[in-house]
């Protein structure tokens, strides 16, 4: 159990460095390196440029994070969320 709770932030990839390690333009204007997490090696999902991620930070050090999950089409995780619930309800 950790001791502090990581930091979730969202953010573009900008860069892809050697050993699955990208930079990553956060929402508020800073640039992190961040790592995949093992479970997206695990499942063999991929991260290109450009796209979006949610990355978590540790309150220890805000320049280094773990990439956690990666959005679908570009969209925020809250937005894509709410679309795929407003389009269950357009079929209903």
């Amino acid at each position: 159990m950790p001791k502090e709770e990581a930091i979730e932030m969202e953010g573009v990839v900008i860069e892809s460095l050697p050993n699955t390690n990208f930079k990553v333009k956060l929402d508020n204007g800073h640039v992190v390196n961040a790592h995949i997490s093992g479970r997206m090696r695990k499942h063999y999902i991929r991260i290109l440029l450009g796209d979006r991620v949610t990355v978590q930070l540790t309150p220890y050090d805000l320049t280094k994070g773990r990439i956690t999950f990666r959005n679908r089409d570009g969209a925020s995780a809250s937005s894509s969320t709410r679309d795929e619930s407003e389009a269950v309800e357009d079929k209903e």
